[in-house]
């Protein structure tokens, strides 16, 4: 899967600090949702399980987390800390794609919790990855058998007529000083088949890959092995 430039680089640490601000509550609360529905689906977890968040923005889910399983070992990957470190190196090296963030899954490869993790999470990643394939080996390499992945992220419309549809009618809910970032991630997330080939290759096959509300693009289900 080829990564699609975003028109625009993310400009500055003030545009980052707004993520860390804005209220995303609403997207926030619909992965904590569909987080519960997929466990209600499936076996319980274990009474002291290892939540891994992969995050990418202001770390709201690992908080949101950390009260649905208070008996769990909380992981954030990257938060608002990790924004605001690639906020600094976009103002030294313009052409800088995401490298901290991969860096950091690079990283997750060769540590500690390889095999570990019982429910693994991201709300907002797929659109920001240089390398997207490697969100899904961090996921099948972190995963305990039996652990469940859920991904929630911004879709991107098969057509341009679809794509502006969807700016119309969600851009003015994003804050305005992000409108433009989320119009540029919009264009730059992946269509379903993309995403789904992607895991096929990967033999992730076990994941189901759906949309939701129009908006979102979610990848959830077991990681059996």
């Amino acid at each position: 899967m080829q990564r699609r430039l975003e028109p625009e680089l993310m400009n500055g640490d003030a545009q980052v600090q707004a993520y860390a601000a804005a209220d995303f509550s609403s997207g926030d609360q619909a992965t904590i949702e569909a987080i519960q529905r997929l466990l209600f689906a499936t076996s319980p977890l274990p009474q002291d399980p290892l939540v891994v968040d992969l995050g990418c923005g202001p770390g709201n889910i690992t908080l949101r987390l950390a009260g649905l399983f208070p008996q769990a070992r909380i992981i954030g990957i990257d938060g608002a800390e990790s924004m605001l470190a690639l906020a600094r190196g976009r103002a030294q090296q313009q052409q800088l794609e995401m490298s901290f963030l991969c860096q950091t899954l690079q990283e997750v490869l060769r540590g500690p919790l390889l095999g570990q993790a019982d429910l693994i999470v991201s709300n907002s990643l797929l659109h920001h990855l240089h390398q997207p394939d490697l969100l899904w080996k961090v996921s099948r390499a972190l995963a305990a058998p039996g652990c469940r992945v859920l991904h929630r992220d911004l879709r991107r419309p098969s057509s341009d007529a679809g794509l502006q549809q969807l700016l119309r009618k969600h851009l003015p809910s994003a804050p305005e000083v992000l409108q433009h970032d989320f119009a540029a991630s919009l264009a730059a997330a992946f269509e379903p088949q993309e995403v789904t080939e992607e895991l096929y290759k990967l033999g992730l096959n076990q994941l189901t890959v759906s949309v939701e509300d129009d908006r979102y693009l979610v990848v959830s289900g077991l990681v059996k092995s």
